[in-house]
């Protein structure tokens, strides 16, 4: 199972929270997050092929176009799923995350979740219908690698196309 990750320029390494307007780019090798999935993604044969990220302040200067351009490059990279996170609880980037994993659901045939805390309370109210949100820690919490073990195990029953709903009552808000 080939997954795509997609970050704000923290969790991709590229910038510091004061390094908004980092341009769209990608790795084809784990990062951040990513490396720390590796022994989940073991468990569920998965890999990640990709990852996409771009600086905060990179989205939000235009959000359609960065979405639409990030959804090019899911499609063009055929994965299986596509994981927008762990957003943890930095506001901007739970809200690309929602937003792009929404895009990638409705005009790309690849299945897409985010990743996040309670602390985006706004972006869950407005999204959690439209697109799974993974429940995570805020940074610094505890229970980091049980939700990306979560993450791992919706990517692979979204993969097979299992009934995820008991999953998702269990694991998303």
């Amino acid at each position: 199972m080939k997954i795509i990750m997609i970050y704000d320029q923290i969790q991709a390494g590229a910038g510091t929270k004061d390094d908004k307007m980092i341009p769209l780019g990608a790795k084809r090798e784990p990062l951040g997050p990513a490396i720390m999935m590796e022994p989940f993604l073991k468990q569920i044969d998965g890999k990640v092929i990709a990852c996409l990220y771009c600086g905060n302040g990179t989205y939000l200067a235009d959000p359609e176009e960065v979405s639409r351009k990030l959804c090019a490059m899911v499609n063009k990279l055929h994965p299986d799923v596509v994981i927008c996170g762990p957003a943890l609880n930095y506001k901007d980037y739970a809200s690309m995350a929602a937003k792009v994993a929404y895009d990638i659901n409705k005009t790309v045939n690849i299945p897409a979740f985010a990743a996040m805390s309670a602390e985006n309370e706004e972006t869950i109210c407005e999204f959690k219908d439209k697109v799974n949100i993974v429940v995570t820690p805020k940074k610094g919490g505890i229970g980091l690698n049980d939700s990306l073990n979560n993450m791992c195990k919706l990517a692979k029953a979204l993969f097979s196309k299992e009934n995820v709903t008991s999953l998702i009552s269990q694991i998303c808000f």
